[in-house]
Parts: structure tokens; C-alpha cells; sequence
């Protein structure tokens, strides 16, 4: 018998300096459920999503640079998910409970045009960039808009 199709997921997997580190902070500031793990690397519930921080001594994180977004430079690369309204500003709270900094403060981007979002963007201990967002509209989230002339 066949197992009826899941719902697809990702799975990404990113480089951490230090597993307990990373467990304070995913587990304990972003309260994400811990799945498998050994000593070098420990795979994380991220709402329905496979996180795995890998172990990778030395390996510093660096940008590849900087977009300048609704008047903000964002840091690429990142990830991160979109969330209710109701949990993007319960996360933020959360994060600003465990005096986690920002490297851009929550803040309503696009506020009146399509596509507006609620965002916010922070590092994880090793330096990793995460971008949480809510739509005011969710059917805005692959919504296009005309291109400018080169």
C-alpha cells in the first residue's frame, strides 16, 4: 500500500560554531522542537520545516552582501518563514525577551502597497541570517509587479 503524498517541506542545513550554542537558541529563543541529533550536528522542527545545525569549527559566516530593501540593507543570504501576524509579533517579543539584537528591527515594509509585510531580520549565534515576515494579504506572497527599465 501506498502512503498517501505529503505535504512538501524543506530541508536546509547550515553551519554552526558551537551545537550548544545553537541548541540555546533554537530550541530555547526560537522554541523549535529538537528531532534527531548526535554530537556534531542537531536537526530542528522549524514549523513543519528540517533545520539541521551542522557542526563546522572555524567556518566563519559571511555575507555574500547587501540589498538595499524599502530603505533597509538586507543581508544576503538568508532564510526564514512567514508567519501569522499573531506569531510574527509573538516571535518578535520572544526575541526581544532574550535580548536577542537586530539586524533589522520588526517593522511594517511596503505599509499601504501590494505586498505588505510585516519583517524583521537577526543573526543566530554563528552568524546566520534569518528573515521572518507576515503578509497583511496572504495572496500578495508571489504577487508580481512590473519590472523597471536597465
Amino acid at each position: 500500500m501506498t502512503q498517501p503524498a505529503a505535504m512538501p517541506s524543506f530541508h536546509l542545513a547550515i553551519p554552526v560554531d558551537d551545537i550548544d550554542r545553537a541548541r540555546e537558541f533554537y530550541g530555547g529563543v526560537l522554541g523549535l522542537p529538537e528531532g534527531r541529533s548526535a554530537e556534531v550536528w542537531v536537526d530542528w522542527n522549524f514549523y513543519g520545516h528540517q533545520l539541521v545545525t551542522h557542526l563546522a569549527p572555524g567556518r566563519a559566516v559571511t555575507d555574500a552582501g547587501h540589498n538595499h530593501v524599502d530603505g533597509h540593507e538586507v543581508p544576503v543570504p538568508h532564510f526564514g518563514l512567514l508567519l501569522s501576524t499573531p506569531d510574527f509579533h509573538g516571535l518578535a517579543e520572544r526575541l526581544r525577551a532574550a535580548r536577542i539584537p537586530f539586524v533589522i528591527e520588526p517593522y511594517l515594509r511596503f505599509a499601504g502597497e501590494p505586498g505588505e509585510q510585516w519583517t524583521m531580520f537577526l543573526r543566530d549565534p554563528a552568524g546566520n541570517a534569518l528573515e521572518f515576515k507576515s503578509f497583511s494579504d496572504q495572496s500578495q506572497v508571489f504577487a508580481t509587479t512590473p519590472r523597471a527599465a536597465p
